[in-house]
């Protein structure tokens, strides 16, 4: 038996996804670019897949520049912070996805901006008020917050903190890889400058996202060679992908909230099994279902011998998931996140995320693998 259970990661592709792109592969192979009869034909096709994903999460379709995934859309939205928006500080915490963390890092210190870490609990919580006092002092300021953890599934409230940066004169940037095709989103009236999106993260094609751009901001181009998404990133778009991605747009927001209950309650069932069975296990990060994405759940397991090799006696069982844990001084690399909220390194946690195609019968064979393990 083989079960998925590491759909944070990435998702299967849904089939009409593979129809879609499998249809356009044979017909539409001009280059976007070009003035001829395929290039418009492949231009229009390009336009039309930008307007119906700008549908889904109301904006401009002006606003949204495909990307080649989650990472590539949040370095490019740091780096129009710095360089095009003249930001002074960037304020982030360090349980962000490395595509935040390290890129805002790395870049404060090769260009001599401040870089402010904001606490966060044992939750994953950020300290609200933290922010505010920060803002408050006027420095030009990029704040960029992811609005769910993709470890520990904790969710952002993602309109306080862009209310926070609207009265403070802040750009905020969100990471919203985990969450879009997942929620519901009005960029009209969400206060958000930049959000992000991986298509392989709702059963779309890997290889293509994007990065929403208000239209408010000025931007200086990101990658040269041509004058492709409102010349800010040069090269031929992928087309393919980005047909992929906006039929898979259609199959999430087509019917969501059938989606949202049935993998709610998956993981809720999970989660109340897994305390029946297993004395002392604990889960990282927020699990009350308004603060967590529903789609993660990380647990915190046990420490004994047998605990320790859980993840692999799950994979070796047809068991798909993903594991970690905090840091131990010196000792492993850990996850920075598990670390960044206090968890113990003495514990063992596994990431278990869930899909619409995830079955309540592969979560029992999971939890009947688990119990039999420890």
């Amino acid at each position: 038996m083989a079960i998925y259970l590491d759909n944070a990661a990435t998702t299967q592709m849904a089939p009409e996804v593979i129809s879609e792109m499998s249809a356009h592969m044979a017909s539409t192979f001009g280059n976007p670019s070009s003035s001829h009869s395929f290039g418009r034909q492949a231009k229009g096709i390009l336009e039309i897949s930008r307007r119906n994903i700008a549908r889904y999460i109301n904006c401009d379709p002006k606003e949204l520049i495909f990307t080649s995934g989650g990472t590539e859309a949040d370095n490019m939205a740091i780096n129009i912070a710095i360089h095009s928006l003249g930001v002074k500080r960037i304020i982030t915490t360090e349980i962000e996805h490395h595509a935040v963390e390290l890129t805002a890092k790395i870049q404060c210190n090769k260009y001599g901006i401040i870089l402010e870490m904001l606490h966060v609990d044992a939750l994953g919580e950020i300290d609200y008020f933290q922010l505010e006092s920060l803002l408050s002092d006027g420095i030009p300021t990029l704040v960029s917050l992811m609005h769910a953890n993709n470890e520990i599934g904790t969710l952002l409230d993602i309109e306080r903190v862009g209310s926070i940066c609207r009265a403070n004169g802040a750009y905020f940037h969100s990471d919203t890889v985990q969450t879009m095709g997942h929620y519901k989103y009005d960029l009209k009236t969400l206060p958000v400058d930049f959000v992000t999106c991986a298509g392989h993260k709702f059963h779309g094609p890997k290889g293509i996202g994007f990065l929403y751009v208000s239209a408010k901001l000025k931007s200086i181009p990101m990658i040269l060679g041509g004058a492709q998404e409102r010349n800010l990133r040069g090269g031929t778009e992928n087309m393919m992908g980005i047909v992929g991605l906006s039929k898979a747009f259609d199959l999430a927001y087509g019917n969501l909230e059938e989606h949202q209950q049935h993998v709610r309650e998956l993981k809720n069932y999970f989660k109340l099994e897994l305390q029946k069975r297993i004395p002392n296990v604990a889960f990282n990060g927020q699990t009350e279902p308004e603060k967590s994405l529903y789609t993660v759940l990380s647990v915190s397991f046990p420490p004994s011998d047998k605990s320790g090799m859980l993840l692999f006696v799950l994979d070796l069982k047809g068991v798909s998931c993903s594991g970690g844990s905090a840091c131990s001084s010196g000792s492993n690399v850990g996850s920075h996140v598990l670390t960044g909220i206090g968890a113990s390194s003495e514990r063992p946690s596994i990431r278990f995320s869930f899909s619409r195609f995830t079955t309540r019968e592969e979560l029992d064979y999971a939890l009947q693998v688990i119990e039999e393990s420890l």
